[in-house]
């Protein structure tokens, strides 16, 4: 191994992050090898907290953990990523404030994540705002409740109805929990405002899957469904978005509803640097063998979203595109990367039976199947949270802190102004 020896990790999500950790953990202290990990941001983001973002039950900075404070080992280029040499072995990226960078590598982890999926929907991209990230999520908080301060101000009926009208797409994991916190959230915003006692704050989910978070066990579907509609969720399964326009949305069913408020949630899609780089890729993720190399580029390892990566559980099949892959991917791809460098023991194959999936829907309601065992309701509630508790690379006590201040105190319903709606489209080139 030469003296010099520089691992670069394209993506500092949970993939890019663990990959990372588990790598700097396997190289002894005096090892001659430079980490450089490549991300837009100087945090790595908890993604399954921002509805509760969103919802004011979770400060913004609970769900962002810092990188250079939680890999000390790992040098940061702050960054994005756009175009991959596999020839030179070089990575360039654009820093936030226009520079261009070029880096070389003796090996590249490729963890670039995923970006939003936009359907070809007319107004749609104009008028929809994706939830990826803490911009968005504060967005949405501050929309929600300036639209409802805008509807107590106003006496005209059909504008009052449309601003207390919220409607999200996508009745997958994040479109799910969105939907369940809203009518929670509205319902705390509404007792501030004498104005809109008797006004029904309307929240809409919908999906053309036959059933609400169709990845999930049936029963934990409809436990879902239920918390749902108990709230006054009208969820529209079999169901989208036709056109979109500014008074609000045309569906499918050939209804419009008159809203100011579209939340879309559809889905990812694999970040497009990944095709870019010019090798095979399958559905826009980089096809690798099931120890994570790239067939052909023994110094190249791909895992995450941006990753086919064989299920040796469900032959023929790839892994799922969820955070637990990637989290477990990204530690394997640490240590392969370590055992290439002559660090620890042979390469190994990812093989991950899922232990389960949990979905937070506020209050004391969830759903979690831990270890295919079907929970609902408040027990469901208990290893929802703890399982984002061990799951969270930081920021624990002061989560549970604010979890603990919501359940005595109530969420607060101020609009803090930081992030406008031009700064926040519906972006579908960049990963977060």
């Amino acid at each position: 191994m030469a003296e010099s020896t520089r691992v670069v990790i394209v993506g500092g999500g949970f993939a890019g992050f663990q990959a990372a950790r588990s790598l700097s953990r396997a190289l002894p202290k005096d090892a001659p090898v430079e980490i450089v990990l490549v991300n837009r941001t100087d945090y790595f983001l908890y993604l399954p907290l921002l509805p509760e973002v969103a919802a004011a039950v979770v400060d913004p900075r609970r769900v962002t953990v810092s990188l250079p404070a939680a890999l000390p080992r790992v040098r940061l280029a702050l960054g994005e990523v756009t175009s991959v040499s596999l020839e030179d072995r070089t990575v360039d990226y654009t820093d936030p404030e226009g520079g261009t960078h070029d880096l070389s590598y003796d090996r590249l982890i490729f963890a670039s994540g995923s970006a939003n999926k936009l359907l070809p929907i007319p107004g749609v991209a104009e008028h929809a705002h994706g939830f990826r990230g803490v911009a968005e999520a504060l967005y949405l908080r501050d929309h929600v409740i300036r639209q409802v301060e805008l509807a107590a101000a106003t006496d005209d009926r059909a504008e009052r109805d449309a601003r207390c009208t919220f409607v999200v797409v996508g009745a997958g994991y994040t479109g799910t929990e969105v939907a369940a916190q809203g009518p929670l959230f509205t319902s705390a915003i509404v007792k501030r405002h004498k104005e809109l006692r008797d006004q029904k704050m309307r929240w809409i989910l919908l999906d053309i899957a036959p059933k609400v978070l169709p990845e999930l066990d049936p029963r934990l579907s409809r436990a879902a469904d239920k918390v749902l509609r108990k709230r006054g969720v009208e969820v529209g399964t079999g169901t989208s978005v036709k056109e979109a326009t500014r008074e609000g949305v045309l569906l499918t069913s050939g209804e419009f509803v008159a809203t100011r408020t579209l939340a879309w949630c559809v889905g990812v899609r694999p970040d497009p640097v990944a095709e870019a780089t010019g090798l095979r890729t399958e559905k826009g993720r980089l096809c690798v063998e099931p120890n994570l190399r790239v067939p052909g580029h023994p110094e190249v390892f791909a895992c995450g979203d941006a990753a086919a990566v064989p299920d040796l559980t469900r032959p023929g099949e790839v892994t799922a595109m969820t955070a637990q892959h990637a989290a477990r991917q990204g530690t394997l791809a640490g240590k392969n990367v370590a055992a290439s460098l002559g660090y620890g023991a042979l390469l190994r194959d990812y093989k991950h039976h899922d232990l389960g999936f949990v979905v937070d829907l506020g209050g004391l309601d969830a759903a979690a199947n831990p270890l295919r065992i079907p929970l609902s309701g408040f027990p469901a509630k208990v290893v929802t949270r703890g399982y984002h508790l061990l799951a969270m690379p930081g920021n624990r006590i002061r989560t549970a802190v604010d979890w603990a201040l919501d359940a005595v105190l109530g969420r607060q319903s101020v609009q803090l102004g930081l992030v406008r709606s031009d700064a926040v489209p519906l972006e579908t080139a960049k990963p977060r």
